[in-house]
């Protein structure tokens, strides 16, 4: 068995009531200043929760500024924002995309390094304000993991800062936070979810302790998607419980070809993150499925499969449920239905076989030529 080293945050709140328990924990601190970087739709919310902050002596600044998937730019615009508050603590409430960039803030604001030395893996020195991550959605799993990611708008790709020091000191996940959010949101969002756990056991790398994060994911995300949709609460939980076992797979064995091929569609036609995996996930499932047949059959009875004749027929049924999945969440299924032209195929293709950090955990060897091929199922 290969060694592996598992970073999490020394404390996480799991569980409906964990935003008053975070302001709690918060108030207690001694902490002083906080940045607070938070998603458009709830400032009103946290701005009412944030007053009990004030009540105890604790200034903070909130930014509920970001609105897109973050590029450099975004970054650079923030990390001014925030050194002019001179904080001792960085909160993100949000999504993928904010959690990324406050993490990223935690540890920049102090520190000498620029944005294009820390980009890769372990290169980032330090971290030394506290930090702490609050998710809106069920998907990226950033409130756990060290990783983030940024569109380097110089050359369109996205480009991914992975560290230890990038693993917030807590997480609180409390699913009445995802409560109204659109649904098409929700499914592209747990979509993503399960491609975390879905990479991580079918991946490379895959490890007996990190299985069992990715199994269950798996398991309660199938369950609950199409429920959490409609605003199920305990759907919704345990969609964010299955998130968080994604974002636990990230460190130690991390995503693989659905991840990278879904990029180009990111930094070059604007599609959500989520979306993209999810259109590309079963694509890439039955690509990778004859390499691990006996996985990909885990996978499928995970999503809820019977055993089917054979191991491959098992197998295919996962590729089946992923897509029955998409369909009942109004999901697409096609690159041509977002709008991607098929003559872009080629140079997504080259983009995507470039991002060897993430294609060197994919169980089979997609070679430039089997990008396109995938690309091309797709359309």
């Amino acid at each position: 068995m290969e060694y592996i080293t598992i970073h999490q945050p020394s404390k996480i709140v799991f569980g409906t009531g964990s935003f008053d328990q975070f302001i709690r924990d918060i108030r207690v601190s001694g902490l002083k200043r906080l940045f607070v970087l938070v998603v458009p739709f709830l400032k009103n919310q946290i701005d009412q929760k944030f007053n009990l902050l004030a009540d105890s002596g604790i200034a903070y600044h909130i930014n509920a500024g970001l609105n897109t998937e973050p590029g450099f730019s975004h970054y650079h615009h923030y990390l001014e924002e925030a050194k002019a508050f001179q904080p001792d603590g960085v909160i993100g409430i949000g999504g993928g995309s904010v959690l990324d960039v406050a993490k990223l803030l935690a540890a920049m604001i102090n520190n000498t390094q620029k944005i294009d030395e820390v980009v890769g893996i372990g290169l980032l020195k330090k971290r030394d304000l506290y930090m702490a991550c609050i998710p809106t959605t069920s998907g990226t799993g950033s409130e756990v993991s060290p990783n983030a990611i940024l569109l380097d708008e110089s050359d369109g790709m996205k480009k991914g800062i992975i560290s230890p020091f990038l693993v917030p000191d807590a997480a609180y996940i409390d699913p009445l936070l995802t409560d109204g959010m659109l649904s098409e949101i929700m499914a592209s969002t747990g979509m993503d979810a399960l491609t975390h756990c879905l990479e991580a056991f079918t991946n490379k790398f895959a490890h007996p302790m990190i299985d069992l994060y990715a199994l269950e994911g798996i398991r309660l995300i199938g369950r609950s998607l199409v429920k959490a949709c409609a605003n199920d609460l305990q759907a919704r939980t345990d969609l964010s419980l299955g998130s968080l076992y994604g974002g636990m797979c990230l460190g130690p064995v991390n995503t693989a070809a659905v991840h990278a091929l879904s990029y180009p569609l990111g930094s070059g036609f604007k599609i959500a993150h989520g979306l993209a995996n999810a259109l590309l996930l079963p694509y890439v499932m039955e690509y990778n499925l004859p390499s691990d047949i006996k996985r990909y059959k885990q996978v499928a009875l995970a999503l809820g499969a019977e055993l089917k004749a054979s191991d491959e027929e098992t197998a295919r049924e996962g590729v089946a449920i992923v897509r029955s999945l998409l369909q009942q969440c109004k999901l697409p299924l096609k690159l041509s239905e977002i709008g991607i032209p098929e003559e872009s195929i080629p140079a997504m293709a080259r983009s995507a076989v470039k991002i060897q950090r993430l294609m060197k955990n994919n169980i089979r060897e997609i070679l430039l030529d089997d990008a396109i091929g995938i690309y091309q199922k797709a359309y």
